[in-house]
C-alpha cells in the first residue's frame, strides 16, 4: 500500500509550512522560558555557566526562527506562542515530592525537556535544509550552521544530564561536591 498523495499546491504548501513553523516557534518560546528559569535557579551552581550559554543560544535560535518566518511570508501566530508560554508556567506546578521547594529531580526533568526541544529543533533545521535545494528563500549554509549548533547544544545537555542524574541517583562519597549541593535545591 503506497503513501497517499496529498495536495501540495502553492497555497496548501504555504499553509502547512505556516503551521509547522509556528508549532516550532511555540516550542522555542516554551524552551526559552524554561532555560531562562533554569539559569535563575542554578546561576550560582556548577550548572550555571553552561545553562547561561545555552539560554543565549536557544534565545538566538528563536530569534532566527522568527526571522525565517518573515523571510518565508509566514505570520507568527501569537496565540501559539502565548499557549506555549502558559504551558511552561503550568509545568512548574508538577509534584516533586516536596511542598515548598524544588527537588533534585527537577533539574533532571527540565534537562530532559530541553533535550527533547533541542532534538525537535534539530529536526526542523534538518528538514528545512533538505528543502533549501528547492527553495531559494532558504539559506542552506545558515541552516547547516543552525543544525550544527543544535548538535552542540545536545552534547551540552547530555553532559549536564549525566552530572545531574549521577548526583541524584548515586549520592554519597563518590558524587561530585557541586552536584550534591544542587540536589538540595
Amino acid at each position: 500500500m503506497g503513501v497517499p498523495v496529498r495536495d501540495t499546491s502553492g497555497p496548501v504548501r504555504q499553509r502547512m509550512l505556516g503551521i509547522y513553523l509556528n508549532d516550532h516557534l511555540a516550542g522555542a518560546t516554551g524552551g526559552v522560558e524554561l532555560v531562562r528559569r533554569m539559569v535563575q535557579e542554578h546561576r550560582d551552581s556548577a550548572y550555571g555557566p553552561e545553562l547561561e550559554h545555552l539560554a543565549t543560544e536557544i534565545s538566538q535560535d528563536r530569534q532566527t526562527l522568527l526571522g525565517l518566518l518573515a523571510d518565508l511570508d509566514v505570520p507568527a501566530r501569537r496565540y501559539k506562542m502565548c499557549g506555549a508560554w502558559l504551558a511552561e508556567k503550568a509545568g512548574r506546578l508538577k509534584p516533586n515530592g516536596r511542598l515548598r521547594r524544588r527537588s533534585g529531580l527537577t533539574i533532571v526533568v527540565e534537562l530532559e525537556a530541553l533535550r527533547i526541544g533541542v532534538e525537535g529543533k534539530a529536526l526542523l533545521w534538518r528538514g528545512l535544509l533538505a528543502a533549501a535545494a528547492r527553495d531559494s528563500r532558504l539559506d542552506g549554509r545558515g541552516l547547516q550552521e543552525l543544525l550544527d549548533g543544535a548538535r552542540r547544544q545536545t552534547e551540552v545537555l547530555d553532559s549536564l544530564h549525566s552530572r545531574a542524574t549521577s548526583a541524584l541517583l548515586s549520592p554519597g562519597p563518590g558524587a561530585p561536591v557541586e552536584a550534591k549541593a544542587d540536589v538540595a535545591s
